[in-house]
């Protein structure tokens, strides 16, 4: 669940775009140099949110012809337009951290050898990072049922929730 702080380019699935939207936090963003984000990722995006990413420091690109590695992957793990096209980009680039909060997508993402995080991990980053207080993030993670459509155990809210308390009060 820990991010290093060696990347600060991301690619973003729509998940978390749509989530930190969701949680009032999409601005935590602005921390990364860069948030790639594809054609294909921003039409899922706006099909659930209308969002206004002139604040942000996202750069729209197209997505490369998917190889028969990543044909493959997206066929095991069922993955979608969104997820693949990301995947696609983010194999084009050195030290970029990939952003999904879907199961499959992580998991082809570490069988493609990229570094993935969530939602998670860019709130607990931005506690981190002195973006934001333990207790607003803490906040915000108990709130995740209630304000976010993110699917996630309660059991992994509260051991955010407790990790944050342990090292940050």
């Amino acid at each position: 669940m820990v991010m290093t702080e060696s990347s600060n380019v991301i690619i973003c699935d729509a998940g978390p775009i749509i989530h930190l939207d969701e949680l009032e936090q999409l601005s935590l963003l602005v921390d990364y140099s860069k948030v790639f984000v594809t054609e294909t990722v921003l039409k899922e995006v706006e099909k659930h949110r209308l969002i206004d990413f002139s604040h942000l420091p996202i750069e729209m690109v197209s997505a490369p012809a998917v190889d028969s590695q990543l044909s493959a992957l997206a066929t095991a793990f069922c993955l979608h337009a969104g997820e693949i096209s990301a995947l696609s980009f983010a194999r084009t680039k050195n030290d970029v951290l990939f952003l999904t909060d879907d199961a499959a997508a992580r998991l082809a993402a570490r069988q493609m050898n990229l570094r993935v995080h969530g939602t998670l991990g860019i709130l607990l980053r931005s506690v981190r990072r002195g973006l934001k207080s333990s207790s607003e993030i803490k906040d915000c993670l108990k709130s995740i049922p209630s304000r976010s459509t993110l699917y996630i155990k309660a059991t992994l809210i509260h051991s955010a929730v407790k990790d944050l308390e342990k090292f940050y009060g």
